[in-house]
């Protein structure tokens, strides 16, 4: 299971630090942890839409390689509250 490794801690625990509808990510292949941490990011205050399940754990590989693109936009920003949101028509 992996999940809340592509936001910077406080926006993990406090995703209204960020203003607007942002994106998180779980990947994994045991359903009842994948529930167990959809719940807990509920609790965090991650509203259900904004939390997008990728499938099984190999998934979680792309996500991982986002810490590039993360850190580029922490050296443009200076700060790390910010997020990414993944727009669907």
């Amino acid at each position: 299971m992996k999940s809340l490794h592509t936001v910077y801690y406080e926006v993990m625990i406090d995703p209204h630090r960020v203003p607007g509808e942002h994106s998180l990510f779980v990947a994994g292949n045991d359903s009842a942890a994948k529930n167990t941490v959809t719940g807990i990011l509920e609790q965090f205050g991650w509203s259900a839409g904004s939390i997008i399940d990728l499938g099984d754990i190999t998934a979680a590989r792309a996500t991982e390689m986002y810490s590039r693109l993360f850190f580029a936009l922490y050296a443009q920003f200076g700060s790390f509250d910010f997020n990414i949101n993944v727009v669907r028509a």
